[in-house]
């Protein structure tokens, strides 16, 4: 009891106006900030890939098995966060068993499933089959097998085996742009849906979550491409850093436009939670909201972008001004999934009063275990880069 009472006095120092005890501490913590947060990051590289093989849009085509490999990536350990707040991951194979079609959580694990398996693998194994059986027939010991393995033992190397792999390649992007939007969209969905808080109760929320996943995963990899390219001491090419950019300054457009237009939405509607929400946004949520994710994160690097284009900047500096802004955008965008989960708790069931989230360092739930969340695709990253080299001098002749 002792324990308990020093744990949550802090907090209760920090609530103003009238809150139920069973609202002093939050139900969601930074874990399920990272579950959108990685998702998003998924689909918004898919999407950005599905540009090259659907919309040939050539000058991307140094970034396109960057962008996929970083969606497996990040796809391989966006149910981790779900698994770590739930405490029995060993039991996450039952909502295959016994489906509960009527709840939206748990319908995830048939959409991650349907992801993973039906698209994502399925384009990266008929993009690279080629390359792989080539890279096979070169190479001796461990790596000859794993390619001979992922390769499923396969030497047809034919005209007619490869074009059936690029037609392949091209059908099963087209299925997985509507998949790469259920994966995201249906977390806003998720969201959206709970009427009782007000905070997320909004139509437009899933779009918000679907565009706002689009720019962190195209400023995700414009991050990774700038990073890994001069690491192996090749050039950047401009035109596909420049197009790059270009589309993350469109998206972003579109998705301030969203933000505000539901900001708009809800100022107009003043319905009685307009007064709790303003008390949230000016004051528990004033840092995070207005000076991280609207500012530092949305009209810096939309201001800097633009100013790039219009005075044509030199290589330089553009190259500068790109990868400082994705990395403000990356910031952005975890700030809004932050003030979106933990800011739809801040307030009591009542509309009047406010609670404070206190994240702890160590444990499940902790500082530390998200830091090694967020490490991990990027290992996992490395590893699928060194077996499946996504550079274009890496392709077999």
């Amino acid at each position: 009891m002792e324990e308990l009472v020093q744990h949550l006095t802090p907090i209760l120092k920090e609530i103003t106006g009238y809150i139920f005890p069973n609202e002093v501490e939050l139900h969601w913590g930074i874990l399920i900030v990272l579950y959108p947060y990685l998702t998003g990051l998924v689909a918004g590289a898919f999407i950005l890939a599905s540009l090259v093989k659907v919309f040939n849009v050539k000058e991307l085509q140094p970034t396109y098995r960057i962008a996929m490999l970083t969606a497996l990536a990040f796809l391989i350990v966006a149910p981790l966060p779900l698994l770590g707040h739930l405490g029995h991951p060993e039991k996450s194979y039952e909502i295959f068993l016994t489906p509960n079609t009527t709840s939206a959580m748990a319908m995830f694990g048939f959409v991650y499933a349907w992801y993973l398996m039906a698209v994502l693998l399925l384009e990266i194994w008929f993009d690279y089959r080629r390359d792989i059986i080539l890279w096979a027939s070169k190479e001796k010991g461990i790596k000859k097998w794993i390619h001979k393995i992922v390769s499923l033992f396969s030497k047809d190397i034919s005209e007619k085996a490869i074009h059936f792999d690029k037609k392949s390649v091209k059908i099963v992007t087209i299925i997985g742009i509507p998949s790469a939007f259920l994966l995201h969209g249906y977390v806003g969905f998720i969201f959206g849906s709970i009427k009782a808080n007000p905070w997320w109760s909004s139509v437009l929320m899933p779009i918000v979550f679907l565009f706002s996943a689009i720019v962190s995963g195209i400023a995700l990899v414009l991050i990774i491409y700038m990073v890994v390219t001069p690491l192996r001491s090749k050039p950047i090419q401009m035109d596909c850093l420049d197009k790059l950019a270009s589309y993350l300054f469109y998206v972003m457009i579109i998705d301030f436009s969203l933000e505000a237009l539901d900001f708009i939405h809800r100022i107009y509607e003043s319905e009685e939670s307009i007064k709790i929400l303003s008390e949230l946004v000016s004051g528990k949520l004033f840092v995070s909201l207005v000076v991280i994710q609207l500012l530092m994160g949305m009209l810096i690097p939309l201001a800097s972008i633009a100013a790039t284009k219009i005075f044509k900047a030199p290589s330089e500096l553009k190259k500068m001004v790109y990868f400082i802004a994705a990395i403000l955008v990356e910031i952005g965008i975890f700030t809004t999934r932050w003030n979106i989960v933990i800011g739809g708790q801040l307030f009591s069931k009542s509309l009047r009063g406010l609670t404070v989230y206190k994240m702890t360092f160590f444990g499940l739930e902790g500082f530390l275990a998200a830091i090694g969340i967020l490490i991990l695709p990027f290992i996992i990253l490395f590893i699928l880069m060194k077996l499946l080299p996504p550079w274009e001098e890496a392709r077999n002749p």
